[in-house]
């Protein structure tokens, strides 16, 4: 379990840019694991990276449907939006000419500036967050992932630092997706 900060991509290699490897230069099992899923080079918190092939592939592929869970700094009041319907429609995305899965909204505060929210959605689509928001006329300024299915990011890891997972957080993830 990483807390990836901003600034890194979510790769094993890059030419010019740092990677969430890099972060993990000194463990001697670093040059084998990968990530599961992405974040964005500006997007923080939660990534998984592991050396198991099969269940990072389930845990990333659409079908299993895993959600993942965001929390957003996005401009403007989003007070006056009614989320529930998203809960079962999802959004068309107009410049994508795409329409979401559902997702769910809570808003935890808002003011004219800024809101916060915690957005939950079950597709690993590119900029899926930002997309959405940015269709509700409300971009994001800050995001951050806080859970993946049932892992919840370790609130004792400060950006930047990493853990390994205990065995009773790698089955409860294995058995989200039927692995043994």
């Amino acid at each position: 379990m990483l807390n990836k900060p901003s600034g890194y991509i979510t790769a094993t290699k890059d030419e010019n840019l740092p990677t969430v490897l890099d972060l993990l230069a000194d463990e001697p099992v670093a040059d084998k694991l990968f990530p599961v899923g992405r974040l964005d080079f500006d997007t923080e918190g939660l990534l998984i990276l592991t050396t198991d092939g099969q269940l990072a592939h389930r845990l990333a592929h659409p079908k299993w449907e895993i959600e993942k869970e965001y929390y957003a700094v996005v401009e403007g009041d989003v007070s006056g939006i009614n989320f529930l319907p998203f809960e079962k429609e999802g959004i068309l995305l107009k410049k994508d000419k795409y329409r979401t899965k559902p997702f769910k909204v809570k808003v935890v505060s808002t003011s004219d500036e800024q809101s916060e929210i915690f957005i939950t959605v079950s597709e690993g689509k590119y900029h899926i967050v930002k997309n959405i928001m940015e269709s509700l006329g409300h971009p994001v300024k800050y995001l951050k992932r806080v859970r993946i299915g049932n892992l919840n990011l370790d609130e004792n890891l400060e950006v930047g630092e990493y853990r390994p997972l205990s065995n009773e957080e790698v089955e409860k993830l294995k058995s989200l997706v039927n692995l043994k």
